[in-house]
Parts: C-alpha cells; sequence; structure tokens
C-alpha cells in the first residue's frame, strides 16, 4: 500500500496547498536557519536554503516562493555587494505583494533599508546573552502574546536599523534601541532567535570569539557558553512563540 504524504499543518491548519517553499536567504556559512529549519521540519513546511556566501543565484521574483527569511552576516547592508540591491528589490517585492517576510539580525537590516529605514552604527557593539524587553502598543501584544515582558536572546551586532515609517516596533534592549518591529507579515529582528548549540559552539570559538574582551554589552566564548543548554531551551521557547506567528501568516 501507497504511503500518504506528510500534509504540512500550521495551527491545525492544512497545507496542502501550499505548493511553494520558504527562500532562506545563508550570508555566511555559519549562520543558516539553525533552529528555523527545525521548526520548519517539524511542520513539514517546505523550504529551499538561498547560499549567498556560496555564489548561489539569486531569484528573479519573490513570486516564486511562499515566503523570505533573510539570515544573519557579518557583512553591512551599507557594503556594495552586487546581492545587497537584489535582496533589498525582494523584500521590496515580496511587502507589495502581502508575502511574508522574516529576517534575523542583517537579514532585519536588510528588510529596514528596503522599506525606508536606515542602518548604521550602534552605540556599542553588542555580543552574546541579554535581555530585551516588549514595548508598549497593540502590535507588540499581539505578537508577543504568551511571552514574559523580559527575555533573553542571542546577540551579536555593531550596528542597527530604525523602525520604518508605518512599522510597529516590538522589542527594545538596553544597549540597542530597536530590537525588533513588524509591518504586516513582514517581521525583522535585531537579535538572534534561531540559535542552537552547534552555532553557540561555532561563533565563540571562532577568531573573532576567542578575541573578545568583556564589557556589559559583550560576553567573552566562555561566557557565551555557560549554561548555554538551558540558555537555548528558554530561547527556543521564544523562538516558538515568534515563529508560529509568522509561519500564520502562511494561512492568512
Amino acid at each position: 500500500m501507497a504511503t500518504q504524504p506528510v500534509r504540512p499543518r500550521i495551527n491545525g491548519r492544512d497545507l496542502s496547498s501550499l505548493m511553494k517553499p520558504l527562500a532562506i536567504f545563508r550570508h555566511a556559512p555559519g549562520e543558516g536557519p539553525g533552529y528555523l529549519a527545525e521548526v520548519l521540519n517539524r511542520r513539514d513546511v517546505p523550504y529551499t536554503i538561498i547560499r549567498v556566501d556560496q555564489g548561489d543565484a539569486m531569484p528573479k521574483t519573490a513570486s516564486d516562493y511562499a515566503g523570505l527569511v533573510f539570515m544573519g552576516g557579518p557583512m553591512s547592508v551599507n557594503d556594495p555587494l552586487p546581492w545587497i540591491p537584489q535582496s533589498l528589490a525582494l523584500i521590496r517585492e515580496a511587502r507589495g505583494s502581502d508575502l511574508p517576510v522574516l529576517g534575523h539580525c542583517l537579514g532585519g537590516q536588510l528588510i529596514s533599508k528596503a522599506l525606508g529605514g536606515t542602518v548604521g552604527p550602534n552605540p556599542v557593539m553588542e555580543i552574546g546573552w541579554g535581555m530585551v524587553e516588549a514595548v508598549s502598543g497593540a502590535a507588540a501584544r499581539d505578537w508577543l502574546k504568551g511571552l514574559p515582558d523580559r527575555f533573553e536572546v542571542f546577540h551579536w551586532h555593531g550596528e542597527t536599523f530604525t523602525v520604518p515609517h508605518d512599522a510597529s516596533p516590538l522589542l527594545t534592549g538596553p544597549f540597542c534601541r530597536h530590537q525588533g518591529f513588524v509591518i504586516g507579515r513582514t517581521l525583522a529582528l535585531q537579535c538572534h532567535i534561531e540559535m542552537t548549540a552547534r552555532m553557540i559552539d561555532s561563533w565563540a570559538g571562532s577568531p573573532a570569539g576567542r578575541a573578545l574582551i568583556a564589557s556589559p554589552s559583550v560576553q567573552t566564548a566562555d561566557k557565551m557558553r555557560d549554561d548555554a543548554s538551558h540558555k537555548l531551551a528558554a530561547l527556543h521557547q521564544v523562538a516558538d512563540i515568534l515563529y508560529a506567528r509568522w509561519l500564520a501568516a502562511l494561512c492568512a
């Protein structure tokens, strides 16, 4: 007897009509989808990884995909790299077509710049585990429902974004004012919620990680690894809620 294919479901809804995959843009070998891939695999949501760092061709149109996901990377969105204008154009197209878009760190900065915000130096480097908190407003109440007012996430950035016109801020932090915003089906995060144990070890063990000097906003590699398993378990609870809210846009 033939085995029936597993039909992807989000919030109990059948996604068998979702024939197109998500496009996940990876900008550095160590900054792939991480825990997001685990979430998508559990839900049988199709996706393809576009390895920008390996020279994969950029899509000609966002309409080939059910949504766009932009991961982090060590570069600046203000660098003269050929794929950056292409990414900005895809984000604008997706936003104009009401396709869901999700950005992590560099990905959030790409979304901000594409939608009229600016990206520039943060007052300090922010690296390692640190707290963020919800801002006031209806959007934050909706998107962060079920989460505490303050929770710990992972950071690794020296630049930050502004919140574009018509977008609603979600999160803020003591060392970086803008940690997340939403506009329609688009969610932009300055922080990292996609981290896994392997990613923590890889980033902490990199030359940049080994060279870190502790400050109020920067943790050493050893500090990042301290109690990482418990911190990751809590972070994944945050990610489960935020990813579920974003994925629900695929059914809306």
